[in-house]
């Protein structure tokens, strides 16, 4: 019977630190979003660009650098989706026999 009410104990609390960490994370998140004049857009912006994932652009080099890096991307996607699409285009039709029941 003690086991019992041990795992039960044992369950609770840690379903009550999940809830205090919970509330925690919430109250952040509340906080960050008052912040930014409640902007999930800038806020994302702040924490990549705290993060190192983007990288604010200072000149124009920066910037053209930064674009020529996305068309590259978007020419090597052609360059893959076309020939898939021209096959898919021109595949032969395959042709269905009907036969007459007796």
């Amino acid at each position: 019977m003690t086991t019992k009410s041990n795992s039960t104990a044992a369950g609770k609390a840690i379903l009550g630190m999940g809830a205090l960490i919970s509330l925690w994370v919430a109250a952040s998140f509340a906080g960050a979003l008052s912040q930014v004049n409640w902007s999930v857009s800038e806020l994302a912006r702040q924490y990549m660009v705290a993060t190192g994932m983007i990288k604010p652009l200072h000149t124009m080099v920066d910037f053209y650098t930064h674009i020529k890096g996305i068309e590259y991307l978007i020419c090597v996607a052609f360059f893959v989706a076309f020939p898939v699409f021209f096959k898919y285009i021109n595949k032969e039709k395959a042709t269905a026999m009907a036969t007459a029941k007796k």
